[in-house]
C-alpha cells in the first residue's frame, strides 16, 4: 500500500474519533514511549502488495532507485542470487555511476545492511555493506552447529527499504520468489522525510553494530566496536543497545517537541484562526508508529505495544491476524485464548509452507507447524472458544505464504479497521526473543484509507478455509511420531 500527503504531529483533542485517537495513543505509546508521526491523507492512494501485478515489488523500486538523488537504504535478510536480484544490483550500480558522472554530482550514498550467515554476494563500489552477526552464535555453538542451521540463533530479520524520502516496510526479503509468487505484504510511504531519516538512522546503527563487507570479501567491525562473536557478549550488548536507542530517543526527543507545540492548544491558534491566517492544511488524519524488537540487545517496543494491543482489545472487538508461520509465543497465545476480543487467525496450509518438499529434516517442519497448530486448536475447543478464535488456512497453487505479522483491528461496532501492523515480525519465539525486528502501527481514521485496508485484508482470507477437527484428518496430516516428540525442543528457533 502507498501513502502519500504531508507529515504533522497528532492532536487527540481533535479528529473524528477522540476515543480512538486516546486509545490509540495509549497502546502504542503509553507501554513503550514509542515515537510517532502523523499522516494527512488528502486523497489516499494505497496498495496491497498481495494484490499487486507479480514483479510490481520489484519494479517498484527499480524505479525508486533510478529516481533517488540523495539516499539507497536496504535491509533484508538476505539478497538473493537470481535474475531479478542481479537487476536490482545492476540499477544499484547505474544510479552510482551516473551520480558520480553527473554534472554536478548528487552524493547518493547507498548503504545495505544483511545478516552474516546468509552470505553475500558482490556489490558495486562506494557501498557500504553490513552483515549483523547475532552475539548468541559464538564459541564452540559456532563451530559445532551446521551452516544450514546456525540462523536458528538470531537473525537481522528487518526489511526496510528507503529511497531518498521513501519507504518501503515490508515481511519480504531481496529474493525472486518475493517478487513473483510468494505472499507478503508491503507499504509504501511517500515523501515521508521524518520516517526516512528515523528508519536510515535505525539501518545505520544497525550497521555500525555488524560486521563491514570489504572488497575483498573479508569483514572487519568498525572502528572502536566489540566484536559481536568474538569479543565479550555483555559489552556487545550493551553497545549495541546504546547505539540504537541513541536513535530511538533523538527521535523520541524530536517528536516530544513537536508534540508539546501541538498538543498543548492554548500556545497554538485554533483551526478557525489558522484557516483564517491563510494555513488550510487538514487535521492530521492518520499516524505512524515505529515499533523496535531487538531482544539480544534488551529493546523490546513492539513486544509491549504488541501485548498492550492484545490486551487492551475490547469485547466485540475484531482481530484479523496472519502468520507465515504459526508459532505463537506462549504470552501471546495466553492473550489470545484470555481476553475477549473476536480473533481470525490466518496461517500457512502445508503446502504452502516455505519449507514444503525440502530435503532433509528441513523437509518435517511444515508437520511439525500442523503439530502446533492442532495442539492450539485443541486448545481452543477444549476452552469452548470456537466461536470467538477461528483457524483458517491459506492455499493457492504453485504460492508460497509469508504474510508476516499482519494485524487489522476492528473496533466494537464497526466494519472496517482503524489499525493494521506491517513489517517483518512474526508473532513467534524467534521473532520476539532472537532475531532484529522492525515493523509500524498505521493507525487511522481516513475512511478511505480503512477501506482498503478493510478490502487487503478481505482479499488475504478469501484464499483460506476455516479449520475444522476434520482439517487433521485430511491426508498428508498425519504427523510422524519423532517429530511430535521434537517439536517441543525445537520450536523455539523456529
Amino acid at each position: 500500500m502507498a501513502v502519500t500527503g504531508s507529515l504533522a504531529v497528532p492532536n487527540c483533542s481533535s479528529g473524528h474519533s477522540p476515543h480512538l485517537a486516546a486509545y490509540v495513543r495509549r497502546v502504542c505509546t503509553g507501554s513503550s514511549g514509542s515515537e510517532t508521526w502523523s499522516q494527512n491523507l488528502e486523497s489516499p492512494a494505497l496498495m496491497s502488495g498481495c494484490c499487486l501485478p507479480l514483479q510490481s515489488s520489484s519494479e517498484l523500486m527499480k524505479g525508486q532507485i533510478k529516481i533517488a538523488k540523495r539516499r539507497v537504504v536496504m535491509a533484508s535478510l538476505y539478497l538473493g542470487t537470481g535474475p531479478l536480484e542481479q537487476e536490482l544490483v545492476d540499477c544499484l550500480e547505474s544510479s552510482l555511476e551516473k551520480s558520480l558522472q553527473a554534472k554536478f554530482p548528487s552524493d547518493l550514498k547507498v548503504s545495505i545492511l544483511l545478516d552474516f550467515t546468509r552470505g553475500s554476494r558482490g556489490f558495486p563500489e562506494h557501498v557500504r555493506v553490513s552483515l549483523f552477526h547475532t552475539p548468541n552464535l559464538r564459541g564452540l555453538l559456532r563451530l559445532l552447529i551446521p551452516e544450514r542451521f546456525n540462523e536458528t540463533i538470531g537473525l537481522q530479520h528487518i526489511k526496510v527499504y528507503l529511497f531518498d524520502n521513501n519507504v518501503i516496510l515490508s515481511g519480504a526479503n531481496l529474493s525472486d520468489s518475493y517478487f513473483t509468487n510468494r505472499q507478503d505484504r508491503y507499504v509504501f510511504l511517500q515523501d515521508c522525510a521524518e520516517i526516512a531519516d528515523f528508519f536510515t538512522e535505525l539501518v545505520d546503527a544497525v550497521g555500525d553494530v555488524s560486521l563491514q563487507l570489504q572488497g575483498d570479501d573479508t569483514v572487519e567491525v568498525v572502528d572502536g566496536m566489540v566484536h559481536p562473536y568474538k569479543g565479550d557478549r555483555a559489552a556487545y550488548c550493551r553497545a549495541a543497545n546504546k547505539r540504537v536507542m541513541d536513535v530511538i530517543h533523538s527521535a523520541r526527543t524530536r517528536q516530544q517537541m513537536l508534540h508539546a507545540q501541538t498538543f498543548h492548544s492554548d500556545s497554538l491558534l485554533s483551526q478557525e484562526e489558522a484557516a483564517a491566517a491563510g494555513d488550510r492544511r487538514p487535521a492530521p488524519d492518520t499516524w505512524i508508529y515505529p515499533l523496535i524488537q531487538m531482544k539480544p540487545f534488551e529493546i523490546q517496543i513492539d513486544e509491549i505495544v504488541t501485548e498492550t494491543l492484545l490486551t487492551e482489545a475490547e469485547r466485540g472487538a475484531k482481530v484479523f491476524l496472519t502468520t507465515g508461520y504459526f508459532n505463537l509465543t506462549q504470552a501471546y497465545m495466553d492473550l489470545v485464548l484470555g481476553t475477549r476480543a473476536e480473533y481470525q487467525i490466518l496461517l500457512a496450509s502445508p503446502e504452502v509452507n516455505g519449507f514444503f518438499g525440502a530435503k532433509g529434516v528441513a523437509g518435517a517442519i511444515p508437520a511439525a507447524y500442523v503439530h502446533i497448530e492442532r495442539q492450539f486448536y485443541s486448545e481452543v475447543c477444549s476452552l469452548g472458544q470456537q466461536d470467538r478464535v477461528q483457524l483458517q488456512e491459506y492455499w493457492r497453487r504453485g504460492w508460497t505464504f509469508h504474510a508476516k505479522e499482519g494485524l487489522w483491528l476492528y473496533l466494537a461496532g464497526s466494519s472496517l479497521p482503524c489499525l493494521t501492523l506491517i513489517g517483518s515480525p512474526n508473532f513467534g519465539y524467534r521473532s520476539v526473543h532472537r532475531d532484529l525486528e522492525a515493523q509500524i502501527a498505521i493507525v487511522t481514521e481516513s475512511r478511505s484509507l480503512q477501506q482498503q485496508l478493510h478490502q487487503e485484508q478481505e482479499q488475504l482470507y478469501l484464499r483460506s478455509g476455516v479449520v475444522s477437527s476434520a482439517t487433521f484428518e485430511q491426508p498428508g496430516r498425519q504427523v510422524k511420531l519423532w517429530v511430535k516428540m521434537v517439536t517441543p525442543l525445537i520450536k523455539n528457533f523456529f
